[in-house]
């Protein structure tokens, strides 16, 4: 048996460094990406998220540079995410070696562009990341720039519309529990995979591997992490980590409902 898809997602600020935040705010120094590739090769970890949170508020262009070498260091696929909006970025950055391009703000800014990324590059190397915030009467509305700015649109309207565009996976993203570490918000999971027919990557609020079995449960094809995989213990070490291999064959088990 093969497990589901685990992933860990890398955060990059201004300078390449990586960073942790806690609701994309308040970006924590953790040191040098490289060195954390370095590790998940060793962990066989078997694909990566990188997204540039510098490039993702500036809509500047992607650290070709910094994203150029991860690529040559990392045996896993790596998928960026960060300030993509025109072809020729995505074209770029997959040029470099990345499997996939993620967009966010594009979804909104520049749909076209989306659509032509999909018909270039394939719908398999086009994701969309939809992050949201739970307005206080439970609806569940769309931000883009990294939680900057929120969009009028709700969750499962942006997964079609995505899906229309040409995406071939959707990243659902709670912006109020990235970097908490208590749960994901299973509510949206079960509403976007309710919605379309490509595969949901449950992202932000994991603390443990019985997160992990909640998010497959609720319809998420995969599960991605960023905490969970770079710190350690109460008081938030820095610590790479990483599930063993018969955790995640494990998962696989999970029944959806």
């Amino acid at each position: 048996m093969i497990g589901p898809r685990v992933i860990p997602v890398l955060q990059i600020d201004e300078g390449g460094w990586l960073v942790k935040t806690r609701q994309y705010r308040s970006p924590r120094y953790l040191g040098d990406p490289i060195n954390a590739v370095k590790i998940f090769n060793e962990k066989q970890v078997d694909e990566l998220v990188v997204v540039d949170i510098a490039a993702s508020r500036s809509l500047s262009d992607p650290a070709y540079d910094i994203l150029a070498d991860i690529a040559s260091e990392a045996f896993m696929p790596v998928a960026y995410g960060g300030g993509l909006r025109t072809v020729d970025q995505a074209r770029r950055v997959v040029g470099l070696g990345i499997e996939k391009v993620i967009v966010n703000s594009a979804l909104f800014a520049a749909p076209a562009s989306v659509e032509s990324m999909a018909a270039e590059l394939g719908s398999q190397s086009v994701v969309a990341s939809i992050d949201f915030r739970r307005r206080h009467d439970g609806t569940l509305v769309a931000v883009a720039a990294s939680g900057g700015r929120d969009e009028n649109e709700q969750v499962d309207d942006l997964a079609r519309r995505a899906v229309e565009l040409g995406v071939g996976e959707i990243i659902v993203s709670a912006i109020d529990r990235e970097g908490v570490r208590n749960g994901y918000d299973l509510e949206a999971l079960r509403l976007v995979a309710g919605s379309v027919r490509v595969p949901v990557i449950a992202l932000g609020g994991a603390s443990d591997v019985d997160d992990f079995v909640a998010a497959l449960g609720a319809g998420a094809s995969a599960v991605a992490a960023g905490s969970q995989f770079v710190f350690y213990g109460r008081r938030d070490a820095v610590l790479i980590t990483y599930p063993q291999p018969e955790v995640i064959v494990s998962l696989g088990s999970i029944d959806k409902h």
